[in-house]
């Protein structure tokens, strides 16, 4: 079947639907021998993850090598039209943006594809002594076919070991450390007019910081049986309203007194959520160094600029 367009049906985006593409993925993998096995995991694994159009499909297949996907990529048109495709592997071999060793794509490979009716999937390839280091390790994988028992059984599905976990004392008082210290950062790029110094310090060092503590204070608040996503992305969930109110507020515009006002109601909450993880593990929460950064921030914040 093909598909090769995108369409609202009653205003809505129509995209194949999820039972279509997994009969997709299985339709190719039965068909090709140097398919032996697939298994998904993400977010369409997650009995806790919200369902919608816009979830992934993260489908990885065992296969007899890998040469031979590679020597002709157009394989991946088996899926749909994309509309764009990356190849991480690819980019990370070209540029070495993370400092990473060389890939070897004689083991594993990957596709990220997203299609023309709006589907994405999230595809890879590799053989099964890449599969075998490390498929147990996470909780979300589900097997979908495996044709000569290669896989190890697993259990059902749990979003268990990306529950927010409990920090230790010194991991508290460096997170709180670091939050206020490179606060002095931002305060400086923004006084010497330069934003996007200031805005890469609050909105990178400092708000990992802010992440961390807002983490902890939703790992109380339910007894560290929950994840709050990748990026934070559930925050809104289990924060009150007031709460996430104030972090939405925590992102500011480039103008200066958008910024300081960020800055203002970051070191509220950041004090607020700290506060009340302290509390719960008995931590001390070292006033000295907020009362420090909130007097050099009122300093650079009044003084003259020329």
């Amino acid at each position: 079947m093909a598909y090769n367009h995108f369409y609202y049906r009653e205003g809505r985006p129509f995209v194949r639907t999820e039972q279509e593409m997994m009969d997709l993925f299985m339709d190719i993998a039965q068909t090709d021998g140097r398919i032996r096995a697939v298994y998904m995991n993400g977010s369409r694994t997650n009995p806790n993850a919200p369902k919608d159009i816009y979830q992934d499909y993260d489908i990885v297949f065992v296969v007899t090598e890998t040469g031979s996907f590679l020597a002709d990529k157009n394989w991946i048109q088996k899926f749909g039209r994309p509309l764009i495709v990356q190849e991480p592997d690819w980019i990370d071999n070209v540029t070495q943006w993370f400092d990473s060793a060389p890939h070897d794509s004689t083991r594993r490979y990957a596709w990220l594809m997203l299609f023309d009716d709006g589907n994405r999937i999230d595809l890879g390839i590799e053989i099964p002594e890449e599969t075998l280091i490390g498929f147990t390790e996470d909780s979300l994988t589900v097997i979908l076919l495996d044709k000569d028992g290669l896989l190890p059984a697993i259990p059902p599905p749990s979003d268990g070991i990306y529950h927010v976990q409990p920090p230790s004392e010194p991991i508290f008082h460096a997170c709180c450390n670091e939050f206020w210290w490179c606060l002095n950062n931002v305060a400086k790029g923004v006084a010497r007019d330069e934003m996007p110094y200031a805005m890469e310090m609050l909105n990178h060092y400092v708000r990992n910081m802010l992440n961390s503590a807002v983490e902890w204070y939703i790992g109380v608040q339910t007894d560290f049986s929950v994840s709050t996503g990748k990026m934070g992305k559930y925050f809104k969930r289990y924060l009150q309203p007031e709460l996430y109110a104030q972090y939405a507020a925590t992102y500011s515009g480039c103008d200066y007194s958008d910024i300081w006002a960020a800055i203002a109601v970051m070191c509220d909450l950041f004090h607020t959520l700290a506060l009340s993880v302290a509390a719960r593990f008995s931590f001390t929460y070292r006033q000295d160094e907020e009362d420090g950064m909130r007097e050099y921030l009122r300093m650079v914040k009044d003084f003259p600029r020329p």
